[in-house]
């Protein structure tokens, strides 16, 4: 006798649409395309908009092959998929000589190319670290990125959102092209978050350009802008006063030492800036950049300082104490400061006291970071404050350098203060301290 009854159909083919395009979603390229293999359903789910419209493609400086198809089927993908794209992020990954940087700038060119035809949805676009100042980069290679890159910007300056080109080194003038090109259409850019760290080469004194500030004024809707300390002037603040003050919320300012900061900033141009942006925060990243003298000319009280990150990079300079930085400058943000990180080659300074002081008066301090020489007792004074709710803090992440090969006994003395506060720690903090012996 036949069996006219249908064949047993697997759970998966009743998959609900909106369940198989989240299971698509965590697949990569080619586990993607097989899937699309199995049935129309399965194919359909592979069309479906929401699964493209985020994309990384990494431009690998190291050929090899496995690393060449990748390469192929992200950007095959991307141009058959490039209409939904929302998010695109490019990176160029160690670039090592000009025929592959020449490669990179003719297939982005395509690329650019394909999406400002195709595209209408585009927010976000990332670039990072193309660093243009290498000789790697020919002029002629160079500019025809440049022109490519800005030609697209045009297309998309209605629509982006986001744009982010933090490490691109180039020069003042190629870098208002390209700034430009987002207002070229209406002379105005509503974006609102921009990334121009480290967008213009090193020593530039971008803050005395008149070009600059004419760019900058084509900005009417910024809400985040990170950027390097050179561009900073009296101009510039006004100029954001006068066009992003309803929107304004964050400025992320990084101050380099190999960056101009010796210009002088009024304490007035700030206040006028926060009081017309009363959403706005500050939050300052300094590399190398540790004399008091230097702080002192850029850390105004003037300003809504929300995080402040100061880093030695280990190089030590006896001219150098982070003494009346603590205890003169940093308090002075006490009612704002919540994000504080300090990695110090301080070998020359006991900072416990002061450091412990500055925690304390700082009423909104949540997030603490510090790499430098301390004793172990000052993590225990530390956390019997917390423990008395004498400061708000909910992360604590300390390295303590010690000048010991053997750490053992602060070692020992860091477990006992461990399982002294250990409630108060496994409850309440995001908790990470250890010893580092700088030998």
């Amino acid at each position: 006798m036949e069996d006219d009854s249908e064949p047993e159909q697997s759970s998966w083919a009743y998959l609900p649409d909106v369940c198989l395009r989240h299971v698509f979603h965590w697949l990569d390229d080619r586990d993607r395309s097989r899937a699309a293999l199995v049935c129309k359903k399965w194919s359909c789910a592979m069309y479906s908009g929401s699964l493209w419209r985020c994309r990384t493609i990494t431009f690998y400086g190291q050929p090899s092959r496995a690393r060449t198809l990748e390469f192929q089927s992200a950007l095959w993908y991307t141009k058959k998929f490039g209409k939904y794209l929302k998010h695109l992020e490019i990176k160029l990954s160690n670039p090592y000589n000009t025929p592959f940087i020449k490669k990179f700038q003719a297939i982005m060119r395509g690329l650019l190319s394909h999406l400002g035809k195709c595209n209408s949805h585009l927010v976000s676009l990332s670039i990072k670290y193309l660093e243009l100042d290498c000789l790697i980069w020919k002029n002629m290679v160079r500019a025809q990125f440049i022109k490519n890159l800005a030609a697209f910007l045009k297309r998309m300056s209605n629509q982006l959102d986001y744009l982010n080109l933090k490490g691109a080194r180039i020069t003042l003038e190629e870098g208002c092209e390209l700034l430009n090109s987002l207002s070229s259409l209406t002379n105005r850019s509503f974006i609102s978050e921009i990334n121009i760290e480290d967008f213009f080469s090193l020593h530039l004194s971008v803050y005395s350009s008149a070009l600059f500030h004419q760019t900058m004024s084509k900005f009417h809707s910024l809400t985040i802008l990170t950027f390097n300390y050179n561009c900073i002037s009296d101009e510039l603040l006004d100029i954001l006063r006068e066009h992003s003050s309803h929107s304004l919320c964050t400025l992320n300012i990084k101050c380099h030492i190999h960056d101009p900061h010796g210009q002088v900033v009024s304490g007035m141009s700030w206040a006028n800036l926060a009081k017309k942006a009363p959403k706005l925060n500050v939050n300052f990243f300094f590399e190398r950049v540790m004399k008091h003298d230097h702080l002192a000319r850029i850390l105004l009280v003037e300003i809504p300082v929300r995080s402040i990150s100061l880093r030695s990079c280990y190089f030590s300079d006896p001219e150098w104490t982070m003494r009346p930085t603590l205890t003169n400058l940093l308090p002075a943000y006490w009612h704002g400061l919540q994000k504080l990180t300090l990695e110090l080659n301080n070998d020359h300074e006991l900072l416990d006291n002061e450091l412990l002081q500055l925690i304390l008066s700082c009423k909104r301090l949540l997030f603490l970071k510090v790499w430098a020489f301390l004793s172990v007792s000052f993590m225990e004074r530390l956390l019997q404050n917390r423990a008395e709710r004498k400061c708000i803090l909910t992360t604590i992440k300390v390295r303590i350098y010690t000048a010991q090969d053997d750490s053992t006994e602060e070692e020992q003395l860091l477990a006992d203060i461990y399982r002294k506060f250990k409630y108060l720690i496994d409850s309440e903090l995001n908790y990470f301290v250890i010893t580092y012996p700088m030998v």
